[in-house]
């Protein structure tokens, strides 16, 4: 019963060496008598016990590393300290397995090589501009390396830049002073173009000030002339209307008396106005005065 007993357990360890599954997303690297055989694929496989060993166990899954936190020294001699992140990928197990000792620990030290000499390159101003140049210039670079290695890197990202803390001060003055310059010229700004509407706003009032003048000389200039005309028209009708009456009958005898009475009351009133009369010398001789002006309206009603 007992060498039944140990038979049934050396079978069993035998069908547990010989039968290995394999995960998906998962590659076993097969030594043969210290060869390597074959890289087991996800499933079921079989191997000799004894002569065959799984050397390498590898997950075929994107896989982030931490980047250590280093100093790094820009380009204008500051010292600063920057970490990241990376992610890779095992494209051929068999590379990865005897192409290098540990990828990963080769990886993390390519990176962070190359962020060094990145960074080298740039202003500490530039260094948080160009965080996509430094991220595609590690990953081009391990990728050339690692061609060997059988692994493939996606891509790197950079966590924190942290400079030294009197950076960090100087860094929040400049910005204080940025934020500053930036007011005083948007408050400039502000007071320029309300000077400028304010120009502008007595420019039209003045415009439209000597546009209304000029309209209003116009109007009472129109008027002036309107009422000249109107006073014309009135004259040259009265005097029409005096020619008519003269042509009638008995019109000469009308005007003979009119003008007669005329001079008379001039007369009268230069004897009121003052103490002082100027007689002219033929006053005696009224009636050829009155002739003479009847002969001139004679000869204007002729006309």
């Amino acid at each position: 019963m007992t060498a039944l007993s140990v038979l049934l357990v050396l079978v069993v360890l035998t069908v547990l060496m010989t039968v290995k599954v394999v995960p998906q997303q998962r590659a076993y690297i097969l030594e043969r008598l210290g060869k390597f055989y074959a890289v087991l694929q996800p499933g079921v496989n079989f191997v000799i016990p004894f002569f065959d060993r799984i050397a390498y166990k590898y997950t075929l899954k994107e896989t982030a590393i931490d980047i250590p936190e280093q100093i790094c020294i820009t380009r204008d001699n500051v010292q600063v300290r920057m970490d990241g992140v990376i992610f890779i990928q095992v494209i051929d197990p068999k590379k990865a397995a005897y192409g290098i000792a540990d990828y990963t620990f080769a990886v993390i030290q390519l990176a962070q090589t190359t962020m060094r000499s990145e960074i080298g390159k740039l202003d500490l101003d530039k260094t948080f501009e160009e965080r996509m140049t430094i991220n595609r210039a590690v990953v081009e670079s391990i990728d050339e390396a690692a061609i060997g290695w059988g692994v493939k890197v996606l891509r790197y990202e950079i966590k924190n830049i942290t400079p030294p803390q009197s950076v960090l001060i100087a860094m929040e003055k400049q910005m204080q002073a940025e934020r500053e310059r930036r007011a005083v010229i948007l408050q400039s700004d502000g007071e320029k173009q309300a000077a400028v509407n304010v120009a502008e706003g007595q420019k039209q009032k003045a415009v439209l000030e000597s546009e209304g003048l000029r309209l209003r000389q116009i109007n009472e200039a129109e008027g002036e002339a309107a009422a000249l005309r109107s006073v014309a028209e009135a004259t040259a009708e009265s005097i029409r209307v005096v020619a008519l009456a003269i042509r009638e009958e008995g019109g000469l005898e009308a005007v003979q008396l009119k003008v007669a009475d005329n001079y008379v009351e001039q007369f009268g009133k230069l004897a009121k106005a003052g103490n002082t009369l100027i007689l002219p010398a033929n006053l005696a001789d009224m009636g050829s005065m009155i002739a003479t002006a009847l002969t001139i309206v004679k000869s204007e009603s002729k006309k």
